[in-house]
């Protein structure tokens, strides 16, 4: 209706519990795109990582990395026509460099991952989204969604862990330039109840 190409690559952002996955389905359904979603249930890594950060935070992130970059490449390999949750660009700029801030990962496990991303995504070949939707709103607004998902890894994390990665997903995405931005405000919109709130965005 909007004259959306259907070889459009659309990536949802955002921080945890932001409503990626229920925005990416209902975005997809109604594009009649296929969906490319975080496999978080099948993850070896993710439970481990949430109760030893030190650990665990290198395996999980260069984990996370193979497996965005292999469905990118089968997105692009398809022709397009995908709604996917999270880029893998958060996955070096959000939480890599947070660990190694943090000093949950080494300068040398750092140092690795870093050379894999750049290889992997920072040329020419690499198959940018063609649009990015930011999923925004308060800490609070976001914090109440972590609680009412329910995930215990996620319960159970400090609440200082996400809001420093709020914070750290706000100074981002002012300054992300690998494709164009639609910022949407989480309580514009409630998917949940009313899956037809979509529409407004074709617009936008």
């Amino acid at each position: 209706m909007y004259h959306i190409p259907k070889d459009s690559i659309i990536t949802v952002s955002g921080t945890v519990g932001v409503g990626k996955t229920t925005m990416t389905k209902t975005l997809a359904k109604a594009l009649q795109f296929k969906t490319s979603l975080e496999e978080v249930d099948t993850n070896p890594y993710l439970e481990k990582f949430y109760q030893d950060f030190e650990r665990w935070s290198f395996h999980l992130q260069v984990y996370f990395l193979g497996q965005r970059f292999k469905k990118q490449q089968q997105i692009a390999e398809a022709g397009g026509g995908y709604v996917q949750d999270r880029s893998i660009y958060e996955d070096h700029d959000i939480f890599a460099r947070m660990h190694y801030d943090k000093g949950t990962m080494t300068p040398t496990d750092y140092h690795t991952y870093y050379q894999l991303f750049e290889s992997m995504v920072m040329t020419p070949y690499f198959y940018h989204p063609d649009l990015l939707i930011f999923l925004d709103g308060s800490f609070d607004d976001i914090l109440a969604r972590i609680k009412q998902r329910g995930r215990d890894m996620e319960v159970h994390t400090a609440t200082s862990y996400w809001r420093e990665m709020y914070e750290r997903y706000q100074e981002w995405i002012e300054n992300f330039d690998a494709c164009p931005v639609l910022r949407i405000d989480i309580n514009e919109y409630d998917l949940t109840e009313d899956p037809q709130s979509i529409d407004q965005f074709y617009k936008r």
